[in-house]
């Protein structure tokens, strides 16, 4: 008779299990649910070795992204969203009392803030300005880091990221819609002053970033667009982040095309000290597929990039005049156990600059472990890279990455 209170206990428990699916964070302004305030919070936290060939460096801790963003609309005739964060907190950059003045360590700052209005009574037309992410030249530029396939996105897609923008976001005007089955984004952009590399005081015989800080007004502003055409699913274009993979929820296929044009962005000394603009303009052409495959799913990008910020330019070997390919495949196995889904992926991609002799390249091998979808993931990646060189041949630069991942 003792037992009798506990098994009705565990029946009511099977009867009247907890719904553990994920439900966005809204708040309705209404009984119809058209006017809301949308809240997104997030953390990816990496356990990283850089470098696996170097015995002293071992596994470090970083706070790779931690965020919150908000958007709300009580019309479907304007929307606004705010966006903030801090990205790459390591123990090596962190300050002892979290004060960004005292310390180059990453601290919070605005990663977006913009206002939008709807022009058209259908979606071919809306018209935003602030702190925005519609950026031109491929969908890997406008990624949304909840959802990556991959562990994180391509470098080289955020071409112009600390070269024209404050973390791959651009202060400016855009337009975006669509027609039929053809998606657009457009916008007119005010480039940043104080780019990575910029200086006042160049020296000769080089090329920098420093266009809007040396010839002023005369570098002009910053033209860029994206288009893609979906054959298949048609994505929601509320907002600019673009789904690394749905998980076999839709079906998918896009052709896109996009572009970035600066002109007089980056400036040549000569040998005598004598300035001369150059115009930086970027293109690229990708294509996107994922798709349910049976029980599972597969997704795969492919991109080519032409980047040229003037002659011989480079910052290292994260940016550079030439050109870069990039692909990435990766497939979610059926459902095997009740506790995750597993979705193993492979990645290559190409750096060739004028500046160096020999192209650079990487292979990346991964795995994600969905334990809620991209709500709750753990992924796991290892790493391979040939850096870009002139001369002898460096040693490759092989790392590791573990991740754990939760935004709701």
């Amino acid at each position: 008779s003792l037992l009798l209170p506990v098994i009705a206990y565990a029946q009511e428990a099977e009867t009247n299990e907890t719904d553990h699916s994920y439900k966005p964070m809204t708040v309705k302004l209404d009984e119809s649910g058209q006017k809301y305030i949308r809240f997104i919070t997030w953390h990816q936290i990496w356990a990283e070795d850089g470098n696996l060939d170097d015995d002293d460096q071992g596994f470090t801790m970083r706070i790779r992204r931690s965020r919150f963003l908000a958007y709300a609309q009580i019309s479907p005739r304007f929307l606004i969203l705010t966006h903030f964060g801090l990205n790459s907190l390591t123990g090596s950059n962190a300050d002892p009392i979290g004060d960004s003045r005292a310390s180059d360590g990453p601290q919070l700052f605005l990663h977006g803030a913009w206002t939008e209005f709807k022009v058209s009574t259908n979606e071919t037309l809306y018209v935003g300005a602030g702190l925005h992410y519609w950026n031109g030249l491929s969908r890997l530029t406008s990624a949304s880091t909840l959802n990556f396939m991959t562990l994180d996105n391509y470098r080289q897609a955020w071409a112009q990221l600390g070269l024209s923008d404050q973390f791959a976001r651009h202060l400016g005007i855009y337009a975006k819609g669509r027609f039929g089955a053809l998606n657009y984004s457009v916008a007119v952009n005010e480039p940043i002053v104080n780019a990575l590399g910029s200086t006042s005081e160049p020296a000769p015989n080089t090329i920098t970033y420093s266009g809007r800080q040396l010839l002023g007004k005369d570098a002009g502003m910053i033209v860029t667009g994206y288009f893609d055409y979906q054959f298949m699913d048609q994505e929601s274009n509320k907002l600019p982040y673009r789904v690394g993979s749905y998980l076999g929820k839709k079906k998918v296929f896009n052709i896109g095309a996009g572009f970035f044009n600066h002109t007089d962005g980056t400036v040549t000394a000569d040998a005598t000290g004598n300035l001369s603009g150059n115009n930086v303009t970027h293109f690229s052409v990708d294509a996107f597929y994922d798709a349910p495959l049976g029980e599972g799913a597969i997704n795969a990008y492919a991109a080519y990039y032409n980047f040229d910020y003037g002659e011989n330019y480079n910052l290292g070997t994260t940016y550079g005049t030439g050109s870069s390919v990039y692909a990435h495949a990766g497939y979610l196995f059926p459902e095997f156990s009740e506790k995750f889904r597993l979705m193993p992926y492979l990645a290559y991609s190409t750096r060739d600059f004028e500046a160096f002799e020999e192209a650079g390249n990487t292979f990346q091998l991964g795995a994600n472990f969905f334990l809620n979808g991209h709500n709750a993931k753990i992924t796991l990646e290892y790493s391979s890279t040939l850096s870009n060189y002139t001369g002898a041949e460096p040693d490759r630069v092989n790392g590791l990455v573990l991740q754990t991942h939760i935004f709701l």
